[in-house]
């Protein structure tokens, strides 16, 4: 999933044509995005949203920090099992393993309590293990425990909430954005040794400078982040572009592989006589993952 575009659970018509934006996966927003007032009517607005959903574009929700978090996490996951229950004999409230809109939840301010909270109300509910959970890490105590949350129970993928953790470290980005490198390095570096998916980037709030947007992106995939979450549909196409590989880049890693093979799976030498590895080659088979499919 290279695009995750968020979008507020409160907007009845924009979350109506959400699907259909050209993102890879939607999170459909519980906290941020809703005043406090219209938290509970937005938690069952979208329950009945997801239970009326044939399975289709991956949707995530993100669900609020604390006991409303779990709130959340009850109230959607068992709208999706009603919405994917293919069995009268399956019992009530249980998500089956496939056949659900819903594929996990964005648990936002997370710390190592709200996770382990939310995998049991997901054990309870998804027992078959087709939900995930993915932290936003906003916080510099979620920071320093990154290498422990990417490896809890259920996580599948990192975030960070830069904007929150910035305000809470005193730090105020330039335009290359240097006084972050750390926080992503960081949360790259836990991913990796966890062995989950690489983080997927931070939104960026500035939907109209779409070059700036290509420019950090850019920036971000060479720093080991695999996809962004958008705030508009404007931002789709850039973030695709950045995150496909180009034909030749395909080509160069088929080529790879290729040799790597033939050569019964020792070092070889690629088209310009530079020595090849196992290393290069896990690299050049992620890029033929990444691909468009023919």
């Amino acid at each position: 999933m290279r695009s995750f575009l968020y979008v507020p659970g409160n907007r009845p018509r924009m979350l109506e044509s959400a699907l259909s934006r050209g993102a890879d996966a939607v999170i459909v927003d519980l906290e941020d995005a809703v005043p406090p007032a219209e938290k509970p009517a937005t938690r069952a607005a979208v329950a009945a949203w997801l239970a009326s959903r044939e399975p289709g574009a991956p949707v995530f929700v993100r669900v609020n920090s604390g006991p409303d978090g779990v709130e959340d996490a009850r109230a959607v996951v068992t709208a999706a099992a009603r919405a994917s229950s293919a069995s009268p004999a399956r019992p009530s409230g249980l998500l089956p393993a496939e056949g659900s809109a819903l594929r996990g939840l964005v648990v936002a301010k997370a710390d190592q309590d709200q996770l382990a909270a939310l995998a049991g109300v997901l054990d309870a509910l998804d027992p078959a293990g087709g939900l995930g959970l993915v932290p936003l890490l906003e916080t510099p105590r979620a920071l320093l425990a990154a290498a422990a949350i990417a490896s809890a129970p259920r996580v599948t993928r990192l975030q960070i909430g830069e904007a929150d953790l910035a305000a809470e470290l005193g730090v105020t980005p330039g335009e290359d954005e240097r006084e972050l490198l750390l926080v992503r390095s960081a949360v790259v570096l836990a991913s990796a040794a966890a062995g989950i998916e690489p983080p997927a980037a931070a939104v960026t709030t500035d939907f109209r400078d779409l070059e700036s947007l290509r420019r950090s992106t850019l920036a971000l995939k060479r720093l080991g982040f695999r996809g962004r979450a958008c705030i508009h549909p404007a931002q789709i196409p850039v973030v695709h572009e950045v995150f496909t590989p180009s034909p030749d880049e395909v080509a160069q890693a088929r080529d790879l592989v290729r040799r790597f093979e033939a050569a019964g799976g020792g070092v070889c030498l690629d088209a310009r006589g530079r020595m090849v590895d196992l290393a290069v080659v896990r690299d050049a088979r992620r890029t033929l993952d990444a691909a468009p499919s023919v």
